[in-house]
């Protein structure tokens, strides 16, 4: 499934490369797209392909294609620093209050 989300913000990334190049905006850089499953990003970096990918055989071949073609590039990010944890884990406070800083979040109700 992790292989499969890749893909598909892949071909988001796509959509929104054609969008700005369609308003004459040329973007010249590598998109990284990041990962907590290192399998994933090997997989999507190394051009062998194992017995354990034939049924994601398709998404395989098109994250490779724009990885070799340079468009996007994989980086493996920790679990514990990724903001989005906190909409769907329960967290410690201590992890809360991290990813309430990582999305620059504060409290309206805080006394001023």
């Amino acid at each position: 499934s992790e292989y499969r989300a890749m893909a598909q913000t892949a071909t988001e990334i796509m959509w929104v490369r054609g969008m700005l190049e369609g308003l004459g905006i040329q973007v010249e850089l590598s998109i990284k797209m990041r990962c907590d499953n290192k399998a994933s990003t090997y997989i999507a970096n190394n051009p062998v392909f194992h017995k354990h990918t034939k049924h994601i055989e398709v998404d395989c071949h098109y994250i490779r294609d724009l990885v070799q073609a340079g468009i996007i590039s994989t980086e493996c990010v920790a679990s514990e620093d990724q903001p989005e944890d906190i909409f769907t884990k329960a967290l410690p406070i201590s992890s809360f209050m991290k990813c309430c800083s990582k999305l620059s979040m504060i409290d309206i109700y805080a006394p001023a």
